[in-house]
């Protein structure tokens, strides 16, 4: 085995080392909206579950240079998104999304998207996804790196699910009909793969 500690390495190697280790990682595609009125779609890829109990998910939002990036600044402006998630059918527009853009210019123009109203957060969901969550900020956490803000955590609590009828079936989500698309490492995606079952020990 290779040992390494991560202060011997640089940020990036770090970041190279846990991307490509960390594998496969869901994908959060999130909207959000400038005080201006600027949709703004970009993906994220650490991005998970927290509870169930409020409903609240977790994602990492890395600054640039210390500097937050639009989904961040939107996110801690108003405090309201919409997470989607991305499947085989929307990936390659959401990939779109990725790109660096000015402040007041929308990813939304890159893409084959349509934004539709959401029904309790004043931010616009994606129609063409199909799971997408209405959150707020549940609370939120600056992490600080060698040279100050590295990152910051946010705590987003679902206030309404969207559910493509077709997908839902018997109070469950069908995982082959979703088609879910994960995140590897490098400019690589991943599939949904074989699934097999383990019963867990009593």
């Amino acid at each position: 085995m290779l040992s390494i500690n991560p202060l011997d390495l640089s940020e990036r190697d770090n970041y190279k080392f846990l991307i490509g280790s960390i594998i496969p990682r869901p994908i959060a595609l999130i909207t959000t909206q400038s005080e201006e009125g600027v949709v703004n779609i970009a993906p994220f890829s650490f991005f998970n579950i927290v509870t169930s109990n409020p409903p609240i998910l977790s994602v990492g939002l890395q600054r640039k240079n210390g500097k937050l990036k639009d989904t961040a600044r939107n996110i801690f402006a108003n405090k309201q998104a919409v997470i989607h998630i991305v499947d085989t059918h929307n990936v390659a527009d959401a990939n779109q999304t990725a790109a660096n853009l000015l402040e007041n210019e929308s990813e939304l123009e890159k893409t084959n998207f349509h934004l539709v109203p959401s029904t309790i957060v004043d931010v616009p969901g994606l129609k063409e996804s199909q799971v997408r969550f209405e959150v707020e900020l549940y609370d939120s956490l600056a992490i600080e790196g060698e040279n100050g803000i590295g990152s910051d955590l946010v705590l987003l609590k679902v206030l309404h699910y969207h559910i493509n009828k077709a997908i839902y079936k018997e109070g469950r989500i069908d995982p082959i009909q979703l088609d879910p698309v994960a995140r590897m490492a490098g400019h690589d995606y991943s599939d949904l793969g074989r699934l097999f079952a383990i019963p867990r020990p009593e």
